[in-house]
């Protein structure tokens, strides 16, 4: 297939998170079955307007702000006879709504819909055009196939007016060769947490800090890293001083691949209090290193956390009941190893070389549905 990819931003962007993760992970893969792939994303400043990563052409075009308007007549004067098969749409912000310009049969792969947690990710302006934008997208998308990439991701289509028919599940995967286990004795010596991801006020990093302050209340030794970078560390900084918690609270910035390596085996627990996730893929890589999580019981985290067995999830916004269950899993040092070895064999159910095949049989149906159709 020659298949055409449209995503608000690509993996080299420094603003890259969990949808480029999946988005590299399985195009490169179809890219290595001997697919052609050509990415449209957003620039940034100082970057190169052509690119290739994992064999994977990238044209980038604008900036996050302008895309959505420059793509249509981009794709009408440069993309739309190069012979393409089909366009996905890879829906992790606001869509494109490529099914009302596209000359090729559209598929969608949607992470997740902000919904009202978009007024905790953007300014008002943003966030109500973002929710507003969203609307259509039943309409627009009726009877596009369409995969989600978690049940709570396709029971929020269901909800806001989306065919069950049209919708298949394939979850994310984990490389379960590079993120492994540690001797559980080579963790730190300190009750280590773990954040690892940007730093956005719709993540709810704040509930963690809140939870480290109730901690030294009780006199409960631990050290929380904040690894990631955002427009919400500064707020997240203060937060900690004025609970009297910057002494138990590192912020490590952006982490190198080794390092985050190195900071998911090593840690007690990994920590993901976010508002909406599509899936989690912080949580299985956390598994696939036998550290369990605490996280909220939210759309997508609840995914990828058995409650119990791979850690816990607590209700969202409810720092007193994550306090309690990191107190729980201190205290409890066989119920640590217990639940580590249960994050393992739970991870190495996911393959992100079984997701990727799944998603090209499924885009390939599409390509000969449409020519049969025809």
């Amino acid at each position: 297939m020659k298949i055409l990819l449209l995503n608000w931003i690509d993996p080299a962007n420094p603003l890259a998170g969990g949808a480029e993760v999946h988005l590299r992970n399985i195009f490169g893969r179809m890219v290595q079955n001997g697919h052609s792939v050509t990415l449209v994303s957003s620039g940034w400043q100082g970057c190169q307007t052509r690119d290739n990563i994992d064999g994977i052409e990238i044209h980038r075009l604008g900036t996050r702000h302008t895309l959505s308007l420059l793509l249509p007549r981009y794709y009408n004067e440069v993309l739309r006879n190069q012979g393409f098969d089909i366009v996905v749409e890879d829906l992790n912000k606001v869509p494109f709504f490529s099914p009302l310009w596209s000359k090729q049969p559209v598929a969608l792969l949607v992470h997740h819909l902000f919904g009202l947690s978009a007024y905790r990710a953007a300014n008002f302006a943003v966030a109500t055009l973002s929710c507003l934008l969203e609307i259509p997208i039943p309409m627009i998308f009726r009877h596009i196939p369409t995969i989600a990439v978690s049940h709570s991701t396709s029971e929020d289509l269901v909800r806001r007016g989306m065919s069950q028919n049209q919708i298949t599940i394939i979850p994310n995967g984990v490389d379960c060769e590079n993120f492994t286990p540690i001797s559980f004795s080579d963790k730190f010596t300190e009750p280590t947490m773990l954040y690892l991801g940007r730093l956005k006020a719709y993540k709810r990093i704040d509930i963690v800090l809140r939870s480290i302050a109730k901690l030294k209340e009780k006199d409960v030794s631990c050290q929380l890293l904040v690894a990631g970078n955002g427009d919400y560390q500064d707020q997240l900084e203060k937060l900690s001083i004025s609970l009297g918690i910057k002494s138990r609270v590192e912020f490590l910035g952006f982490v190198s691949e080794s390092r985050k390596l190195e900071l998911l085996r090593k840690s007690w627990l990994n920590i993901f209090t976010s508002t909406k996730e599509g899936w989690g893929i912080t949580n299985m890589e956390a598994a696939a290193c036998g550290t369990p999580t605490i996280a909220s019981d939210s759309p997508g985290l609840r995914d990828s956390v058995i409650h119990g067995s791979t850690g816990f999830l607590i209700d969202h916004g409810n720092a007193d009941a994550l306090a309690s269950r990191i107190i729980e899993l201190i205290d409890d040092v066989d119920l640590r190893i217990d639940m580590g070895k249960k994050c393992r064999a739970y991870a190495e159910q996911f393959s992100w070389d079984r997701s990727a095949i799944r998603i090209e049989n499924t885009l390939y149906q599409r390509v000969v549905g449409s020519k049969y159709n025809s």
